[in-house]
């Protein structure tokens, strides 16, 4: 958390002059306050972390332009996309500078979505992948080498054999369904690595822990987990703990949330392959800002991935 945040004021710290200077340039849509609002998949303390790096950006544009920026964030209760379209298009009424979305559904969100492009709505895209065919930014990482380094990995701990099991997130959010693709990929390339099992969380720790225990108790022969979610490996590290399985069951987390973090700490999970929530907030807001200006923005910003273990959690 901590280099993450150091890692967005030094380059805010770079970019700064430029956006100085690009917010006063001729025939630009300059303004005195901006409001973006920010719609993850569901209440999640993932997303709580994208909130604070939407929070960061804000207080930079402040202080770079004078200019005031709200950040109105607002989270489904549940993962379901109906909630999630409810809220889009409830923000859509009330014309923001901007929205960014992390999508549930790429095809249950693009009605929504073309509604506020057709109303002229900047749209930011963060934590996933835009539906085919809209040209929209997207602010993520590489969600299939993200799981290719999470299989990878879990491959080599159980020396290329044993059964293993995913833990799917939301099947048709497009991130989860890259990085359970790619983890079947990568474990087809073992034959002796068989998948036994997958779950469904709904990027949920309760519903989580419940598949996962689940899961082991059906498949007493059981060595290892990935994930495709963050609230998934934290599920999962808490199934293994109850189970008294710490050692036995091997897990491959995702993400960095503190839970998580805490697993690896605990020898419960051996490391995380994990993506840069705050970073995501960061740039979300800074290319919906760079569109209520009226500035072209890239087609995909890609905020990296890091391995966690044990010599890089801290204490």
């Amino acid at each position: 958390m901590k280099i993450i945040t150091l890692a967005l004021l030094a380059a805010a710290a770079v970019i700064a002059p430029s956006f100085a200077v690009a917010q006063d340039a001729p025939g630009l849509t300059k303004k005195d306050s901006y409001r973006f609002v920010i719609i993850p998949k569901v209440v999640h303390p993932w997303f709580d972390k994208v909130n604070d790096g939407a929070k960061q950006a804000a207080a930079v544009i402040k202080a770079q332009t004078g200019a005031d920026v709200q950040i109105d964030y607002s989270a489904p209760q549940q993962a379901d996309v109906v909630q999630q379209n409810q809220i889009l298009e409830s923000s859509i009424a009330t014309r923001p500078d901007g929205i960014a979305i992390d999508l549930l559904d790429a095809s249950g969100n693009r009605a929504s979505l073309e509604e506020a492009v057709g109303q002229e709505i900047p749209v930011t895209i963060f934590d996933s992948v835009p539906p085919e065919g809209m040209e929209l930014t997207s602010i993520g990482n590489d969600f299939c080498e993200q799981a290719n380094i999470a299989a990878r990995r879990l491959v080599e701990l159980l020396d290329g054999k044993g059964e293993v099991a995913i833990m799917m997130g939301v099947p048709s959010a497009p991130n989860h369904a890259i990085r359970a693709e790619c983890h079947q990929k990568v474990f087809a390339e073992h034959p002796e690595i068989k998948v036994v099992a997958t779950g469904i969380d709904n990027d949920d720790i309760e519903t989580a822990q419940k598949q996962a225990a689940a899961i082991m108790q059906a498949n007493p022969n059981l060595k290892g987990w990935v994930a495709s979610d963050a609230a998934g490996p934290i599920g999962i590290g808490q199934a293994i703990q109850e189970a008294g399985k710490t050692g036995q069951v091997i897990l491959v987390g995702l993400d960095n949330l503190p839970e998580m973090l805490q697993l690896i700490r605990d020898g419960v999970a051996d490391s995380s392959s994990s993506t840069k929530p705050e970073m995501q907030g960061y740039w979300a807001v800074m290319t919906m800002w760079q569109k209520a200006l009226g500035l072209d923005t890239p087609k995909y910003i890609d905020t990296g991935i890091a391995v966690l273990n044990k010599d890089n959690v801290g204490d």
